[in-house]
């Protein structure tokens, strides 16, 4: 571990001398050693600058899990621009919008992005489109094997305070939010993450989570802080998992509920031993019980740790494999470097055997939400009931109700807000419903979660039409305009109007409590009253 690093390029680059020719990455039949890896970064940056990318310039990474994409992260880091990784599995329009909205200069995609963007007006920032594979034939497209081998862009030093990445994730309501994080955030993740899970130089961690997602961004970090390798798993099935670790002799496994399920399952039917699986790690949700309860018996030599993180906080805490079979489900305590406390507001600091909001304090809080300093000041500010420890320092409030046990150990207990975990993403109902609504046959929508035992949560819509709606035509709707973990799993069909508040707006926890309650009884919802009692509604808590 190199205690020098203090920016994300230097993850990379510290490597150099010290093990030019170690595999940094495997990538199905390829093998990338640091050496070469920089010597694709250099190029790309090359091209960057020679784009007249700046740094503090917004750069847009949209492409599949691979050395490319690795290298282009790498290639704006060097130039001190800003990397912007956005899912694959996200649509145009959401593209689009994340491009509008950070004002990316340039676009780094695959081929299938690029021809959906060449029949659209660019994002109105976008300068140029850098393609790996073939292009359209219009100006700004440019073709990423055609990019001149001799380029060799300059390193631009940026300090741990500037701003490193934005990482686009679903807020409780609206669009997605861009968390800034800042070239510290992500350099302490990794030294905090590697040192309560004992990583080292010879590890060897599977990579079956996007770059998108601040927890597989961890894994690259991690590996490249100790000098260890990360080995790309591009189809995130159970049995090409469990393949691939004993092929490539993999050490760690870092994984979300939905896919501990598949694995597990699929791992109770056919026996296999992993010998060289040091650790396995989940976040992103709660695993179910009975799942939790057959990790020990299916990786028996493996250490489990369970985790809680944000992405406006990066990582928060985690439970020592030790404590697993006593305390399944716990999330532990504070991972080292940071510290988080359970807070009763308006009381003070919660005591063994209560709960309250769980907030985090530490050099992984964030700088908060690209352009929105009204949501970034509502998510990270001063903390009334820590004034007499911390004073007026901002601490990151996670929205999640926590438990604290007698040991201090921490019990995840709900979110106070309503947004859909689901297939380790986090979805804002509000997209899912004005998703739902372009389909031109939905009136009104209100989208909220059921607890499933592969997804997590699976989304549910409630529904009034604008006329007869055809259920089976507005499910191959949103297959068509939704991201595959978005798709609703089943809609419910108002035979009347949703309720309003005195305002006129939906009445959403009573839509959500009355289609429960007629899912229960198998029958659809009617309208069981026009307002709410008080006049307005309550935070949903579905």
């Amino acid at each position: 571990m190199n205690a020098q690093t203090t920016n994300f390029y230097q993850l990379l680059a510290d490597n150099l001398g010290l093990r030019p020719g170690k595999p940094a990455i495997i990538d199905g039949p390829r093998v990338t050693s640091y050496a070469s890896l920089s010597n694709q970064v250099d190029r790309l940056a090359g091209y960057l600058q020679d784009r007249s990318i700046r740094p503090g310039d917004r750069v847009l990474v949209h492409l599949r899990k691979s050395i490319s994409e690795v290298a282009a992260m790498f290639a704006v880091a060097k130039i001190g621009g800003v990397i912007v990784n956005v899912s694959t599995q996200w649509t145009v329009d959401q593209l689009a919008y994340v491009a509008e909205d950070c004002g990316a200069r340039l676009m780094i995609v695959e081929p299938r992005a690029a021809e959906a963007l060449a029949a659209r007006k660019l994002p109105s920032g976008v300068e140029s489109v850098l393609v790996r594979g073939s292009i359209p034939g219009i100006p700004q497209f440019d073709r990423w094997e055609d990019v001149p081998s001799h380029l060799d862009g300059d390193e631009v030093f940026r300090l741990e305070t500037d701003l490193a990445m934005i990482i686009y994730t679903s807020g409780s309501t609206g669009m997605p939010k861009g968390v800034m994080l800042t070239h510290r955030n992500i350099v302490s993740g990794a030294r905090s993450v590697s040192r309560y899970l004992g990583l080292r130089e010879d590890d060897r961690l599977l990579s079956v989570l996007p770059y998108s997602f601040d927890y597989g961004l961890n894994q690259l970090t991690t590996m490249m802080l100790m000098g260890g390798t990360i080995v790309h798993q591009a189809v995130p099935l159970a049995a090409e998992i469990i393949m691939a670790m004993r092929k490539y002799r993999v050490t760690g496994l870092a994984a979300v509920p939905p896919l501990w399920g598949q694995i597990v399952r699929q791992l109770r039917e056919t026996r296999v031993d992993f010998p060289s699986l040091r650790r396995i790690t989940n976040s992103g949700g709660k695993i179910p019980l009975n799942i939790l309860q057959q990790l020990p018996q299916v990786f028996p030599e493996a250490e489990v740790f369970l985790m809680y993180g944000l992405t406006e906080a990066f990582r928060s805490t985690y439970l020592p494999p030790e404590k697993f079979v006593r305390k399944m489900g716990c999330i532990g305590r504070a991972i080292p470097g940071n510290e988080v406390y359970v807070i009763k507001h308006g009381e003070g600091v919660a005591r063994a055997g209560e709960q309250g909001e769980l907030v985090h304090r530490g050099p992984l809080v964030s700088l908060g939400y690209w352009g929105k300093p009204d949501a970034t000041e509502q998510k990270i500010r001063p903390c009334p009931e820590l004034w007499h420890l911390i004073g007026d320092e901002p601490v990151v409030y996670s929205g999640d109700i926590v438990r604290i046990d007698d040991d201090g150990d921490l019990w995840f207990v709900g979110r106070n807000d309503a947004l859909i975990k689901t297939s380790g993403f986090r979805v804002s109902p509000d997209e899912v419903e004005d998703l739902v609504c372009r389909s031109g046959v939905v009136a009104e929508a209100v989208a909220f979660g059921v607890d499933d035992d592969d997804l997590g949560q699976s989304i549910h819509v409630a529904v009034t039409g604008v006329g007869t709606i055809d259920e089976e035509a507005l499910l191959r709707y949103c297959r068509q305009t939704m991201p595959s973990y978005m798709v609703p799993r089943k809609f419910h069909v108002w035979r009347e109007t949703m309720p309003r508040t005195s305002s006129g707006k939906i009445a959403r926890p009573e839509v959500v409590r009355a289609t429960r309650a007629w899912m229960h009884l198998g029958d659809v919802p009617r309208q069981t009253a026009s307002r709410t009692e008080t006049g307005e509604t309550r935070e949903a808590t579905a």
